[in-house]
């Protein structure tokens, strides 16, 4: 069946221009889902409602929910891609690939600029005249690294005004960790040398280094200075394990990332390698979302964006399993990231870069290998802890769909009542729901009467579903599902009381032999059951105890998520009557111009506050500033 896009579309599709720029897709709320770029906009979006996209699972699932297109032309495509990448940051559309885990790597930082250098560790690098090295996996090796370091080079650490007049140093000069500048024991050019030799062997030049102390070594045992020599030769031994760590992988003695793929079904892992001064001194594998339809290439040259729009450091190059689209725009755009120096993007077919290549192609498969295994076990422990939950609690079913109720308030004022969903054992977040509690409104809270309300309008909504069998469609997505399906279970965060409530619910929709309930105590995580004094007590080390655990958790953390919302919106509203001239009428006029959105009325201008009914200029200055 041919997909026909909406006169609205179509519209914008006929009159985008023929010129370089970003477009960011929208769905029926006037959410961003999609952002790219294009050399030519109109040819590009428009092959998303072309037969091409047909084959492109992704692609079909995404026209169906665009209801809107707007774009913002540029003068050349890096500067495309430039918008794009900070758009995507910005709105993190769910449609664009995604690193799973955004970071930013741990570096050693030398501040050169400064008379007496310092050794520092960082996360971000700056243009401050300071060298840096790096990126290192984690900061624990770091800290090894400037641990072996400062046996070799004892660096400064303190915070001392470095004059040479010191009466005395501090204690690491005792136990030489410090060379004591700040006596005088080394001037500053004496100092700057050892921190050069100290950048020498970070930067993998540490043969320089290593013959002057073996040299000295040597003179040091002929004249008998054995406790020097010792010395030395602990320095050397220090310096062979830095340098051991980051293994030669060839002789360019270049910096760079060597990046591979390995794919399983809708599953995509990237594995970089960090080659620096030709020595390999790290990796790292990243997991990508929504990568499926997508073909390597394509996704490679998303993943490339995506991680250097926020790595501190670009190398002078970067080695890839093949070629991809785009190349020599990346490459100018990695080179404006680099300072305007040369970054070049290679497809090796042979010699010492394929066979670093082969080595991240290998772990790129091993690392999906390993996460594949720990999603499969974590699959097999949610199926253990169904069953161990059906059997503990007697259920006709095994509670594949357990629904959980939490309540939060403060002093009983803007009380919300959460819904989480957990299906096959994993949190369903596009289910959770929230009530906003509207029956209780005198001072101090009434738990029970909450709940009442929060299941009562629950379970009406699940009867007026089976009253009007034709779903309410938005794209695709029913919009009543998510209250259509009964729960295999249904959860109470609360002792016996609250189940009680929720009992009598149940009764009332004729649901007591449909949707088993259980209530869960907080105290001593007891499992109460309707009609049983007597509570269930879970195994300690069960699978079972930590699946409820996890879904009373999750439930509490979303009730007071939402309960906070809602305080900080009505206390908002209340400011607003706060200011002269600004009563309830005028509030809601106020609240129902902008949607009620406070953000909304904050942002207004002057202007736009006065053309509310009621409110003159003068008010609406006075709106502003208050706000």
């Amino acid at each position: 069946m041919t997909f026909t896009p909406s006169e609205h579309i179509q519209t914008i599709l006929r009159n985008l221009p023929m010129k370089p720029g970003v477009y960011l897709m929208k769905d029926d709320q006037g959410t961003i889902i999609y952002v790219g770029k294009a050399k030519k906009l109109r040819n590009r979006v428009r092959s998303y409602f072309n037969a091409s996209a047909e084959d492109n699972p992704k692609t079909l699932r995404l026209r169906e929910n665009i209801r809107d297109i707007d774009f913002i032309v540029e003068e050349n495509e890096i500067k495309a891609l430039i918008l794009e990448e900070t758009l995507i940051k910005r709105h993190r559309p769910h449609y664009n690939i995604a690193l799973k885990d955004d970071k930013k790597y741990p570096y050693i930082k030398i501040n050169w600029n400064e008379p007496f250098p310092k050794v520092e560790t960082t996360r971000r690098i700056a243009n401050d005249g300071s060298r840096y090295f790096g990126p290192y996996v984690a900061m624990w090796a770091v800290q090894n690294t400037l641990q072996s370091l400062r046996k070799v080079f004892p660096y400064l650490t303190c915070d001392r005004v470095i004059t040479g007049n010191d009466p005395r140093p501090c204690l690491f000069y005792d136990i030489k960790l410090c060379v004591a500048p700040c006596i005088g024991a080394v001037n500053q050019e004496q100092y700057r040398a050892m921190i050069a030799e100290l950048m020498d062997v970070l930067g993998g030049k540490s043969e320089g280094v290593v013959a002057r102390l073996q040299l000295e070594m040597n003179a040091a045992a002929e004249n008998l200075n054995f406790e020097r020599a010792a010395a030395l030769r602990d320095q050397l031994r220090a310096i062979e394990y830095i340098t051991r760590q980051h293994k030669a992988v060839n002789s360019d003695f270049i910096d760079q990332d060597v990046i591979a793929l390995a794919r399983d079904k809708d599953e995509t892992v990237v594995q970089i390698l960090f080659v620096r001064n030709g020595k390999l001194i790290g990796s790292d594998a990243r997991s990508l979302e929504a990568t499926e339809g997508e073909t390597d290439a394509e996704v490679l040259g998303e993943f490339i964006k995506r991680f250097y729009s926020t790595s501190a450091e670009v190398p002078a190059e970067v080695v890839l399993p093949q070629n991809i689209e785009e190349a020599r725009i990346i490459q100018s755009w990695l080179k404006s990231r680099r300072s305007g120096e040369r970054v070049t993007i290679t497809v090796p077919k042979k010699g010492d870069k394929r066979q670093i290549l082969n080595v991240a192609e290998e772990n790129a498969k091993e690392t999906l290998h390993m996460l594949r295994a720990q999603w499969e076990a974590d699959s097999h422990k949610h199926e253990t802890a169904i069953k161990e939950l059906q059997t503990a609690l007697d259920l006709p079913t095994p509670p594949v769909r357990i629904e959980c109720y939490d309540i939060s308030t403060t002093q009983g004022t803007a009380i919300v009542a959460s819904r989480v969903m957990f299906v096959q054992g994993t949190p369903k977040k596009d289910e959770y729901r929230r009530f906003n509690i509207r029956t209780v409104t005198h001072a101090g809270s009434d738990d029970y009467q909450s709940m009442r309300e929060a299941l009562t309008r629950r379970f009406a909504r699940w009867k007026e579903a089976q009253e009007n069998p034709t779903p309410r469609l938005v794209g695709k997505e029913d919009k009543d599902e998510t209250w259509r399906i009964l729960p295999d279970l249904l959860m109470i965060d609360g002792g016996k009381g609250q189940l009680g409530v929720a009992v009598e619910v149940l009764r009332e929709f004729e649901l007591t032999d449909k949707v088993p309930v259980v209530s869960l105590a907080k105290q001593f995580e007891e499992i109460y059951l309707p009609h049983n004094p007597i509570p269930v007590i879970l195994p300690r080390r069960s699978d079972a105890l930590f699946l409820v655990q996890r879904v009373r958790d999750e439930a509490h953390r979303y009730a007071i998520t939402s309960h906070r919302a809602r305080r900080t919106k009505l206390g908002m509203a209340s400011q607003l009557e706060t200011i002269p001239g600004v009563g309830p009428t005028k509030r809601k006029a106020l609240l129902k111009a902008f949607g009620n959105s406070i953000d909304a009325i904050r942002q207004a201008s002057v202007e736009q506050l006065a053309a509310v009914p009621g409110i003159n200029r003068k008010l609406a200055e006075n709106i502003k500033e208050a706000l």
